[in-house]
């Protein structure tokens, strides 16, 4: 029995009591906020947890099994009963495997999803329009909820940027892998001699951190108000109902401009303000665990190619496993569940390899 894997466990032993007697706390029950957190922490630890039990009592039998070995009256009984047990033992260390993968924090959280056009001038912004509608179609196959919170149209009905919220079962565990750089390979709208150009555009999908997870001091905020405009500056707002927020001690800048309602506005924006953070300190954390390796498939940084959509080939290629399907029209559909699969095969492939490593 490896003894980092037991140590591993045994630390989310405690923390899993620990948090049962912050749960039972009448102070943490009364901080709604504090208590939620806590509730989603718990459920996350808990079916380790019981498989950790499981191994435990497993263990203890085999070590009973063992004792009697030596007794010529219960040997042959002992042998056979230590052989059920280890096949026990290996299946159970084989579903607590599958959880540390499965089990992470951020799986089941909401995202902000920030779509940009990138080189390609017009085509590009069109091509991350095509993208927003592939994503909120697969939202909808999902039966996940989209949000608008911020874009930026062009006259030809793309988007020099857009910016949105998907929430729902297990949007983070399907989506993280589609931050990147997509480029599309096709005959543009605004081309008149027929030739296939390449464009790009940038996808980030950043989990959407709770308020008690980010605390945002009101004095590190400088928050702006302006008017609205659409395509070609028209106005759409009469009021200053758009909210620009600036973090000042990290320079991020979120705005947002939807809704007609100021105070409406500043919230979602608060809400991607705080992702965006979430998703720094992450990255840091990540880096500090480990410099010497790249995290899940690729970086994720939004200058690494990682799909080229084709259309004179009908073909959908992700370049970081190497996997390809010819369904292109499909695909901007909102069908991406054939791609979605084979990326989270192979991470899972990856990280079992790296769980053998590092025990």
């Amino acid at each position: 029995m490896n003894k980092n894997l037991l140590k591993k466990l045994e630390d989310m032993q405690r923390r899993y009591n620990e948090l049962e007697n912050l749960l039972a706390d009448p102070q943490v029950i009364a901080d709604s906020g504090r208590y939620m957190s806590l509730m989603k922490e718990h459920g996350s630890l808990s079916k380790i947890v019981h498989k950790y039990t499981q191994l435990t009592k497993t263990l203890t039998r085999k070590q009973e099994a063992e004792n009697l070995l030596s007794d010529v009256e219960f040997a042959d009984m002992a042998r056979l009963e230590l052989e059920e047990l280890e096949e026990q033992e290996k299946v159970i260390l084989d579903e607590i495997k599958d959880l540390f993968i499965t089990e992470d924090k951020t799986a089941n959280k909401n995202v902000i999803a920030e779509i940009r056009a990138g080189t390609g001038g017009e085509e590009a912004a069109i091509f991350a329009a095509d993208l927003f509608r592939m994503y909120t179609r697969y939202a909808e196959s999902q039966n996940w909820k989209t949000e608008l919170f911020d874009y930026n149209e062009t006259d030809l009905g793309g988007y020099k940027e857009v910016v949105f919220s998907i929430e729902g079962h297990n949007v983070y565990q399907k989506l993280r892998f589609e931050s990147g750089t997509h480029r599309v390979q096709r005959v543009p709208q605004t081309e008149a001699s027929g030739r296939v150009h390449t464009s790009t555009a940038t996808v980030a999908i950043l989990p959407e951190a709770e308020e008690v997870e980010i605390d945002i001091n009101p004095a590190d905020i400088l928050v702006e108000t302006f008017r609205a405009s659409g395509p070609g500056g028209q106005k759409v707002n009469k009021t200053s109902s758009a909210v620009r927020i600036t973090h000042i001690p990290t320079g991020i800048v979120v705005k947002c401009l939807d809704e007609k309602s100021q105070h409406k506005n500043r919230a979602k924006a608060m809400r991607i303000l705080r992702s965006r953070l979430y998703e720094s300190i992450e990255e840091k954390n990540q880096l500090e665990r480990d410099q010497t390796r790249r995290v899940q498939i690729g970086t994720g940084d939004r200058s690494e190619k990682i799909r080229t959509y084709n259309y004179s080939q009908n073909r959908v290629t992700d370049h970081r496993i190497n996997f390809s399907v010819y369904n292109l029209e499909q695909v901007m559909m909102g069908y991406l569940d054939e791609i979605i699969e084979a990326l989270a095969n192979h991470y899972k492939e990856d990280q079992l390899k790296q769980l053998a490593i590092s025990m």
